[in-house]
């Protein structure tokens, strides 16, 4: 049998708090064994704890991550898995490319606004200096 973990090895480790890690449960993401009242993870739980941080950082939501790892369980997973992930993550970076587009578009607004402010600014005080 493989390395096994407690939910503080987990939590320390990869450094997220034991209640995320039995929300992740709940959510059906992680499935550890039970020993009396002690939660016992095994070292896939630990590749799926790993996936699930990764896709969190990528932006991809739980639903999705859960989805990978659906796949990542099934028979010859790791190709589906890995097709399932390039095509989210193709997704993901046409999603980011359009927020960067919007937000660049927003700074060049407020470029443009902040130099009527400053235009306008220097005018009026130039006015008052004459008066």
């Amino acid at each position: 049998m493989g390395q096994d973990y407690t939910i503080g090895d987990l939590s320390r480790e990869f450094q997220v708090t034991t209640r995320a890690l039995r929300f992740y449960e709940d959510q059906g993401l992680l499935k550890p064994r039970r020993e009396g009242l002690n939660r016992i993870y095994s070292a896939r739980d630990r590749v799926h704890l790993k996936m699930i941080l990764r896709g969190k950082r990528l932006g991809f939501s739980l639903r999705e991550t859960g989805e990978l790892l659906d796949l990542y369980d099934a028979p010859n997973g790791e190709l589906s898995q890995l097709r399932r992930f390039l095509s989210k993550v193709e997704e993901h970076r046409r999603d980011l490319r359009r927020q960067r587009d919007d937000v660049d578009q927003v700074l060049d607004e407020m470029d443009a606004l902040e130099q009527q402010c400053r235009k306008l600014l220097e005018e009026r005080s130039a006015r008052k200096g004459a008066a």
